[in-house]
């Protein structure tokens, strides 16, 4: 330990004097215990910063240092961490920012409807238990032709509890090319085993042929799945299985087949010029027995997995000792019922499911606010160079990949602040702001800005740049 260190570790105050320097903000929101422990936390923390080194020797008032790094850890116990941002990156399903935006239908249905005892597990008629998602079930079938349904929390969960239903310990047949692998490292693979059903790899990752799937089948065979690969795509010399083929082989086999569509839609997109993606009602009108997707894509509600397709099967996956694991509450439920509500319109849920409407959103639309937006912030005269030029925003969350949306940026240059420091004042601003960063510049995308975030976006950069 060489002096500077010794000076310092001698500067760091006392637990009761540093409590005593607090705003009295603190002390009232705060309890004397919390206080302390959190002053200890503090103290500590510097001490071995001291000793390790690590510590900047320019810091030349050790008991401010502390003060301040005490208030800072307070400060973030008494704000909210899951708080409203803003996303001017143009990825409309963010999951960095909690992906689907919700309905307003779906706030207004939580804040009226649940703020109180609300109706979950019994019966208006009779009083008594009833499954907490048959109105769910209810909707799902209107929609998409299901016997029946379930919801469970995320999609890799449906996939699980429906493998361990209908294959625990017996085998399930799956194309080497649809080893899909999803958000933070999760992989079909460990989930089937997970699950307690074992992996029959067939095809190669580029092509499969039904004769694959058939020349797999044994004694041993539950279950045939089909994954839809929604998070990337193979392209050149390729090939796949349509679902229909599937499902009647593994019938003929007196197999059960099972279809992971993972973004899932109850919309056909390609009526508005994107890729063709396989739809939940269509899987259900190709035979599948049962089927899973994720709640909070394409759909645009809350996140939650989705288990739709024969009444026996769902009956069974209902009653799986883990169904209770991963059930999901009423907040979840209740935002699904009031997105799924839209859908009974499509044209409604088009205008009313922010996913959908951004997704949707014309350039010219875009190009319109993207021009105001520069426009507003050449007249704030800043200290950097603004333009408008075309660009790509994506659906994002593994969502319609390679299909990327058409769209006019802004675009922020400064020849004496970064684009690093922009970004990092823009997300510690009072509202924190998210954007791109590419060739040193900021990047605006007005897809994902929702109403009245553009003034506060144009209000940041003047206050940073001006």
């Amino acid at each position: 330990m060489d002096a500077s260190q010794q000076e310092m570790l001698r500067q760091i105050p006392s637990v009761d004097s540093v409590c005593q320097l607090l705003p009295d903000s603190y002390k009232e929101s705060f309890s004397q215990a919390i206080l302390t422990k959190v002053c200890r936390s503090v103290i500590e923390e510097k001490r071995k910063e001291i000793l390790a080194g690590s510590c900047s020797k320019d810091v030349l008032d050790i008991r401010d240092a502390v003060v301040g790094d005490i208030q800072s850890e307070l400060g973030s116990l008494v704000s909210p961490f899951y708080r409203k941002v803003i996303n001017a990156a143009g990825i409309v399903l963010h999951t960095g920012l909690g992906r689907a935006v919700l309905p307003d239908a779906a706030v207004d249905q939580i804040k009226s409807e649940l703020s109180g005892y609300s109706l979950l597990q019994l019966g208006i008629e009779d009083g008594k238990r009833s499954s907490r998602d048959n109105h769910i079930e209810k909707m799902f079938s209107i929609l998409t032709g299901a016997e029946a349904a379930t919801i469970v929390n995320n999609n890799a969960a449906a996939t699980a509890l429906v493998l361990n239903t209908i294959a625990e310990g017996k085998e399930v047949i799956v194309s080497r090319g649809q080893l899909v692998e999803i958000g933070g490292s999760f992989r079909l693979p460990d989930v089937m085993a997970f699950s307690g059903a074992k992996l029959v790899e067939v095809g190669t990752t580029n092509k499969t042929h039904l004769r694959d799937y058939e020349n797999a089948i044994s004694e041993e065979t539950a279950a045939i799945l089909r994954v839809h690969p929604s998070n990337y795509k193979i392209q050149g010399f390729s090939s796949e299985v349509p679902l229909k083929p599937i499902v009647d082989l593994a019938h003929a086999n007196g197999l059960i087949a099972f279809d992971d569509v993972g973004a899932g839609s109850l919309v056909d997109f390609s009526k508005y010029g994107f890729a063709k993606e396989p739809t939940l009602a269509e899987s259900i009108a190709d035979g599948a027995d049962i089927l899973c997707s994720s709640g909070d894509k394409l759909i645009g509600a809350s996140q939650a997995g989705i288990i739709l397709g024969r009444a026996d099967l769902v009956k069974k996956v209902k009653k799986n000792q883990f169904a209770r694991i991963v059930r999901v509450d009423k907040m979840t439920l209740a935002a699904l019922e009031a997105t799924l509500r839209l859908f009974m319109n499509e044209e409604k849920a088009l205008q009313q499911v922010p996913t959908l409407r951004m997704m949707l959103r014309s350039y010219d639309s875009i190009k319109s606010e993207a021009a105001k937006i520069a426009s507003k912030l050449r007249k704030a005269k800043l200290d950097a160079e603004i333009e408008s030029v075309d660009g790509f925003s994506q659906t994002g969350s593994g969502s319609l990949p390679t299909q990327n949306l058409k769209t006019r940026l802004v675009t922020i240059f400064s020849n004496k602040i970064s684009s690093v420091i922009i970004a990092n004042r823009l997300r510690h601003y009072s509202t924190p702001i998210f954007t791109r960063i590419q060739e040193d510049k900021i990047l605006l995308d007005p897809r994902s800005l929702l109403e009245g975030d553009a003034k506060i976006v144009v209000e940041a950069l003047t206050e940073i740049l001006g």
